[in-house]
């Protein structure tokens, strides 16, 4: 099929050019460089990109916003704690190994797979906490590394893994622990195939921070936001369904399809509407939309499914 760009929005919700050009001057002072992962006397890379015809003219989420309240627990529990935290991750060098059921495994150096030129792609964020964002990522099609590795015709899923590093990774340590480390995520291969699924590398143009997955995560759109796993440092292609992290933890309430639907509820909380962060005190919940706003271009990976059974 031929897959349509997500959709508009009106011309008065997008954000200016000289906004989004001056967006620095929301990072001024020291503690919100602080809050952004910077160490001192380090500032973020420029990165080369181009548009894609798959992002969205969506007003952006502030970057002090996108940056400062997360969900990355290897780096603590609460929505400070990765920003506040991961400046101690080291992110380079890098590497990543694909292995599984490919014709061409081995362990690639990020430099090997990153392409020199990116997509800015504006994607919608919905956490299944129903909060959400508007993200201006910097990214390549997942398909991209997939098909240079040649899946073979056995291979049905995508499994991801994140770093183990305790040193670095404050959240590791301790007797208790909140996850079973490390954090695993899989998508269906062609879940993984389809054009709006991305590898980021950066946002608004500049290096992915550390507390937002640094130096490579995974963006799947239309499903919620702990589906996208974060620092990746392993790909292996399966014919059996992965296991997932919080799949694992509470398969009642986490389920490994985990696509964004109004219809379908969290067992202790509603998914009907969302609440936007960075909107201020006055801002009104908004109405989830099916798929995140991405229904016409993946609902046809679904069809026959019971998306309440398959949740």
């Amino acid at each position: 099929m031929a897959y349509r760009p997500v959709h508009k929005i009106p011309s008065s919700e997008i954000t200016p050019k000289s906004v989004y050009l001056n967006r620095r001057s929301l990072m001024a002072g020291a503690g919100a460089a602080f809050a952004a992962g910077m160490l001192p006397g380090h500032a973020w890379a420029k990165l080369e990109t181009k548009p894609s015809k798959y992002g969205a003219d969506l007003k952006p989420t502030a970057e002090e916003y996108i940056t400062s309240y997360n969900n990355f627990y290897e780096f603590g529990t609460g929505k400070a704690d990765p920003s506040e935290n991961a400046g101690s991750l080291t992110t380079s060098p890098w590497s990543v190994k694909v292995d599984g059921l490919v014709a061409k495994p081995g362990t690639l150096a990020l430099e090997d797979i990153v392409p020199k030129v990116q997509e800015d792609r504006t994607y919608r964020h919905r956490c299944v906490e129903a909060w959400s964002m508007v993200i201006p990522w910097v990214g390549f099609q997942l398909s991209d590394l997939l098909t240079k590795v040649e899946p073979l015709g056995s291979a049905k899923y995508v499994a991801f893994e994140t770093l183990v590093r305790p040193d670095e990774m404050p959240g590791q340590k301790g007797f208790f622990q909140p996850l079973d480390w490390p954090y695993v995520e899989g998508l269906r291969l062609d879940e993984a195939m389809h054009p709006l699924t991305i590898l980021a590398t950066g946002l608004y143009g500049e290096e992915l921070p550390n507390q937002n997955g640094a130096p490579l995560r995974l963006v799947v759109p239309w499903k919620y936001g702990f589906k996208s796993i974060k620092s990746i440092v392993r790909i292996t292609l399966t014919e059996k369904e992965p296991p997932t992290t919080w799949n694992k933890a509470a398969s009642n309430e986490y389920g490994f399809y985990s696509n964004v639907n109004p219809n379908v509820d969290h067992p202790r909380w509603s998914q009907a509407t969302e609440r936007p962060i960075g909107g201020g005190l006055l801002s009104q919940r908004q109405p989830t939309l099916m798929f995140n706003g991405y229904e016409d271009e993946v609902a046809s990976l679904y069809t026959g499914m019971d998306l309440k059974k398959y949740f």
